[in-house]
Formats: C-alpha cells, structure tokens, sequence
C-alpha cells in the first residue's frame, strides 16, 4: 500500500501513524505541491495529500484511508464500534481536520511552506492571530477533555489520538507547542502521543526536514 505526500502534512503523517500501529509498512512516495506520478493524479484528482493506492484501488482524503484501512485490516481496532465510542472518535478526527487544522494551516503555512518551500510571500499577521487567537480555546479544549487514562475514547489509543495529534507534531517542527505552565493535560498528552514510536520516527525526520530548509521565518527575519 502506498501513501503519497508528505508528512509534513498532518494528514498524511495521520495515515502513516495509522497504518503503524496497525503493524502495517505502507510505503510513502513524496507527491504534492506539483509533484507525483499518474498514480497520485488517478488517487488525487484535485492534487491534494494524501493520495493512496492499494493495488488497483486508488482513493484521497485522510480519512477515507484511514476508513479503508480499518476495514480491511480490522485488528487492532483503532475505530470503535461502540457507536458512542465511534462517534465521538469521528468528532475528534473532524475537530483535527477543519477547526485544528484552520489555526494550524494558518501559522505553519506563513511560517515555513510560504517562504521556505513554495518561495512566496507570506503574511505574519495571519500566522501571529492565529496562534494568538485560535490556537488556545482548542488547548483550552483539550484540557477539559482528556481522560486520565491519557487517551481521548475508551481509555486506549484510537484514531481519536491520531487525528488529534498529528497537526500539533507539525507544528512543534516550528517550535508551537502547548505552554505546560497553562496546559499542562494537554502538553503531557501530546508529548506523550508524540513519543510512540509510530509518531516518534516520522516527527525526527519531519524537523530534520524542516531544519535542513532553515527553518520557520518570523517577521523579525522577514524584515
């Protein structure tokens, strides 16, 4: 099975991590931003990652994989079946997806892709508002929300922590992480998350890319 994109993208990163702790070695071929072969064209129409191939099964969209995935390979169960349990892990990967991503997108779009990957001007202000305004009400969520089990649905890892994880790995490769001082649920929970070795190599190699390109631009550097 092959993964196209990048795991600078925390959907992409979302399907690998799955797919690890599935016991399962997809391979990932770097596509996006213009590159990729007709398989990822045929997966992606609209170009976006992740693209995904399973011999002649060709599909996009995280979650669309990571649904794929489970079905097929149903053990281990990273996607309830008790439908309480499901439905709130299919909230937490929406929440991941739309309202995370939005904040997230926003700084690590203007602080890194803009001007160190697509070599394009970006805009400070969107990425400091961001961080200022729309990053702390999700941490403030969180907070509220993680169980002491550390795992957000029935007291193990699902999907839930995942999706939830992967676009706050993206953006600890530009130094944004939850303060401990004012999070402290939430800060250990990802370092927590992060730590498993299904995160753990890819966000190595994710910062070692992001340093190798010189790193997150702030305003002080842009002026």
């Amino acid at each position: 099975m092959i993964v196209f994109g990048s795991t600078l993208s925390p959907y992409v990163r979302k399907c690998m991590v799955f797919g690890a702790e599935k016991g399962l070695a997809l391979e990932l071929q770097p596509a996006g931003m213009g590159r990729g072969g007709p398989d990822f064209q045929a997966a992606s129409p609209f170009g976006k990652m992740p693209g995904f191939k399973d011999e002649d099964f060709l599909i996009s969209d995280s979650s669309a994989i990571v649904a794929y995935i489970e079905a097929k390979y149903p053990d281990p169960n990273l996607i309830p079946a008790e439908p309480r349990a499901r439905a709130r892990t299919i909230w937490y990967d929406e929440l991941a997806d739309t309202i995370m991503m939005a904040a997230g997108g926003a700084i690590f779009g203007n602080r890194f892709v803009l001007p160190r990957v697509l070599k394009q001007d970006c805009d400070h202000e969107a990425a400091d508002r961001a961080e200022r305004d729309q990053l702390p009400p999700i941490f403030d969520y969180l907070e509220n929300m993680i169980p002491a089990s550390g795992f957000l649905v029935e007291d193990r890892l699902t999907l839930a922590d995942i999706a939830v994880a992967s676009p706050f790995a993206t953006l600890g490769c530009i130094e944004v992480r939850a303060n401990p001082a004012r999070h402290p649920r939430t800060a250990a929970y990802l370092e927590a998350i992060h730590a498993r070795p299904s995160f753990a190599e890819i966000i190595a190699r994710d910062q070692a890319t992001v340093a190798a390109m010189g790193g997150p631009v702030s305003a002080q550097q842009a002026a």
